[in-house]
């Protein structure tokens, strides 16, 4: 993305400053971007990953100032393990989403959990984080991890998305951590709310926030529909089920589509829709 090149900070707003780090992939679209919120003192949201170039970019962003808070949305290896140097060089507290078990971790199809994030403080939701003429409030998003969490800034208006709602692709959600039920109650939850602008970990800047997550929960639930309508068909496996719901998608997304898909059987057999019979999944009407 030339417009946005790795390691220079781009600035969104006066209080918001965003830098691309160097980890563009399949799932990360061009990298992930952190977001240094205010002036005079700061937070960073998401530092990334722990690519030393990157670190280095984040401390000639900081330019001495001093850093109130290194905040994190969620546990992904792509958007937490800079927290440990950078708290190393700031002196900043980790604050922002829980860590999780490692053992419920379950098999992950997109970048893979952070098993060292340790916060020094857990914010749920409300928690706020704040500073000279800025606040960061917690918005629980669980759904791509259940752990999630989004962060608003009330003075602009803004909210920071994480990978709850990214500006070029809908997120993957997949089990036992993600979970379908949440990312569509987190998705109205948002729609609930005035935000103007979404800032998220990977893609543009979402200028008509309503607007897409309304296209976000339309998506899903034609996905769901469609998962019904083939299963009505006859029982199936998820990869049968891949081959005719997502024609012409790239190899190398197809473990992240399979994930999703099981995250819709799994609500949908919460629900009493579906019913796993082995490798297969059968419509229960």
């Amino acid at each position: 993305m030339a417009e946005h090149p790795t390691g220079i900070p781009i600035q969104l707003e006066p209080l918001v400053t965003r830098v691309l780090a160097p980890n563009p992939s399949p799932y990360t679209y061009t990298g992930t971007q952190t977001h240094i919120v205010g002036m005079r003192d700061l937070a960073v949201i998401d530092p990334g990953p722990a690519d030393p170039g990157h670190i280095d970019a984040l401390i000639r962003a900081i330019d001495g100032r001093p850093v109130t808070a290194i905040v994190v949305t969620h546990h992904h290896r792509d958007h937490s393990p800079a927290t440990r140097p950078l708290q190393a060089i700031t002196g900043a507290p980790i604050v922002g989403a829980a860590s999780f078990d490692r053992a419920d971790a379950g098999t992950r199809a997109d970048a893979s959990f952070d098993v060292a994030y340790v916060p020094d403080r857990v914010m749920a939701e409300r928690d706020t984080v704040t500073g000279d003429g800025w606040t960061l409030e917690a918005i629980a998003t669980p759904g791509h991890t259940s752990n999630h969490l989004a962060f608003a800034l009330p003075q602009t208006r803004a909210l920071f998305s994480g990978d709850h709602v990214m500006g070029w692709s809908t997120t993957i959600v997949s089990p036992p951590d993600g979970d379908m039920a949440a990312y569509m109650a987190s998705l109205e939850k948002l729609m609930g709310r005035d935000d103007r602008v979404y800032y998220p970990g990977h893609g543009e800047a979402i200028e008509t926030p309503q607007r897409l997550v309304r296209g976000m929960l339309g998506h899903r639930k034609q996905r769901e529909g469609q998962i019904l309508r083939l299963l009505r068909d006859g029982a199936q496996p998820i990869p049968a089920m891949i081959g005719r719901m997502y024609v012409g998608l790239d190899a190398r997304l197809v473990p992240a589509a399979a994930r999703s898909v099981l995250a819709h059987l799994y609500d949908l057999q919460a629900r009493g829709l579906v019913i796993e019979e082995g490798e297969t999944w059968r419509t229960t009407a």
